[in-house]
């Protein structure tokens, strides 16, 4: 989370002179998603108390995190260099998000109950 707000900081104020505004949007684009996985892996560690199984919980944060570097990662490394070789990735870590959300949904479902 503090990644994503050095980012969404440096996005805002160290780039509008550096990139189009095109740019400026894919970049707020990879801070949003950055952001909002970033709270999916602080959920995935509060779910641990509330009897939700560790290991789906460690596969659902795995894909989260893979989501955060290939989604965003990319998206920043493609504003930042230009590079038009690092397009194809951004799907990719749009797909791990995906699974991800379907892992913690399982785990979710999947809990065991919690003594009291």
């Amino acid at each position: 989370m503090l990644l994503a707000v050095m980012a969404g900081a440096f996005g805002a104020h160290g780039l509008r002179a550096l990139v189009s505004a095109r740019g400026l949007e894919v970049f707020q684009t990879a801070v949003t998603y950055q952001v909002y996985h970033s709270l999916a892996l602080l959920v995935c560690a509060l779910l641990l108390g509330f009897g939700c199984r560790r290991r789906w919980l460690q596969v659902a944060a795995g894909f989260f995190l893979a989501g955060i570097l290939l989604f965003s990662g990319s998206l920043y490394l493609l504003v930042l260099t230009d590079l038009p070789g690092l397009g194809p990735v951004t799907p990719l870590g749009g797909v791990c998000f995906m699974v991800g959300w379907l892992v913690l949904a399982i785990a979710g479902i999947r809990r065991t109950p919690v003594e009291t």
